[in-house]
């Protein structure tokens, strides 16, 4: 499955002239639109993830992949007055990247990806890169009562509502991205679409390992069995 999908995003990866920034064009239907949303911007921590999954050469093409990626969506925020990305971009012949819609609602898939990166590779310049975005929330969406979004990324006009993901997720991988690595370590803990952290559990986990009486254990043998296709008796 992954690999399908892989063949498939792959066939949608776009290079700009002059800058050669690597985007994800949008595809709708048979049409292809040279368009890229900030919310497409956790795919490169999604592709970094996903190359541990590969022998040294097609790992490396991976990871390399998705850094390609991931400067150009730093570039989104790089790219405008307020330092903060717009919705969208639009990539049009010999221009490397415009802003489309122009509001940011502070989301967190750029800090996201940022934040995968610096645990597989190391790199700091991933680190400063959240650094500058984390800088650009506080000088622009920063007010007495929390953060606000912004109606437009280039006048920097404030919008009145804080949406509940900043707290949740782009704080939650701003934090991440300076804490150590054993803090929500990789090798233990996946986060879910919204961020939310659920431990690693395989199948080889026993009842010790549970915790709990020997009926909740039983229980959760039960359902992991139904869920597996197997009867389990009591």
């Amino acid at each position: 499955m992954w690999e399908t999908s892989m063949k498939g995003l792959l066939s949608l990866v776009r290079r700009t002239t002059p800058s050669s920034f690597t985007y994800i064009c949008e595809k709708n239907g048979d049409s292809l639109h040279d368009k890229m949303d900030e919310l497409a911007c956790f795919a490169p921590g999604m592709i970094a993830l996903g190359s541990l999954g590969y022998g040294p050469e097609e790992s490396q093409k991976f990871l390399s992949l998705a850094e390609e990626l991931a400067w150009t969506c730093y570039n989104f925020y790089q790219s405008t007055p307020t330092k903060l990305a717009g919705e969208n971009y639009f990539f049009h012949s010999g221009q490397d990247m415009s802003v489309g819609t122009s509001w940011n609602i502070l989301r967190p898939e750029t800090v996201e990806s940022l934040f995968y990166l610096w645990r597989l590779t190391g790199n700091k310049t991933y680190q400063e890169w959240g650094w500058n975005i984390f800088q650009a929330f506080e000088k622009n969406s920063r007010i007495e009562s929390g953060y606000v979004g912004l109606k437009d990324v280039n006048s920097g006009v404030k919008d009145n509502m804080m949406q509940s993901f900043f707290l949740a997720e782009t704080l939650k991988y701003l934090y991440l991205l300076f804490s150590p690595s054993s803090v929500i370590s990789l090798d233990e803990w996946v986060f879910n679409t919204e961020a939310h952290p659920i431990r690693i559990m395989t199948r080889h986990d026993n009842g010790e390992k549970l915790g709990g009486s020997d009926g909740q254990q039983k229980q959760f043998y039960r359902l992991r069995g139904r869920k597996e296709g197997r009867r389990v008796d009591d």
